[in-house]
């Protein structure tokens, strides 16, 4: 059962802000969340059904510091396609 706590974060970049001109809001999700899990999850507590769902696993970088070799964290990110002329309210920049 996916929760609303699974997401982490809406990720705001130069593209993505792009995109979500487009319908397009890219999520940054903990890597056992699911699509469906993520649609259950749109319905629920946003009230909205989408459209498309793609989804990515991102590895985490590899990073030194201070001459200690260290790995960041991996996230899955998802590409949610709303359906036309819908939008969330919480979401918008």
């Amino acid at each position: 059962m996916a929760d609303i706590t699974d997401i982490k974060s809406i990720l705001y970049t130069e593209k993505t802000l792009g995109m979500q001109e487009d319908g397009i809001v890219v999520v940054q999700t903990s890597p056992r969340m699911t699509k469906s899990g993520l649609k259950e999850v749109f319905r629920e507590y946003f009230g909205i059904i989408p459209s498309r769902i793609n989804s990515l696993n991102q590895s985490g970088k590899i990073k030194k510091f201070r001459g200690m070799t260290g790995k960041q964290n991996d996230f899955k990110k998802f590409y949610v396609k709303l359906p036309e002329g819908a939008q969330i309210e919480s979401l918008a920049v």
